[in-house]
């Protein structure tokens, strides 16, 4: 019993090993993956898009125009 833990417990640390860097190279590629889409992204729309609040005049052409494409 004591040989068979002295053998089972380096092997478990490898696997432990394994497990966290195969997490850790997924995850870093899925977070590459998302930077690079919302890159692509940015570039289609000619740069950072900076978001503005609408006047009060504005939202309402907007609301009328939607209302007026649903009918």
């Amino acid at each position: 019993m004591d040989g068979a833990m002295q053998v089972a417990l380096p092997i478990l640390g490898i696997v432990a090993a394994a497990a966290v860097t195969f997490y850790a190279v997924s995850f870093s590629e899925i977070r590459e993956k998302t930077l690079r889409v919302l890159d692509e992204e940015d570039n289609e729309d000619g740069g950072f898009r900076r978001r503005r609040s609408l006047s009060s005049r504005e939202k309402r052409a907007r609301r009328k125009a939607d209302r007026q494409s649903r009918s």
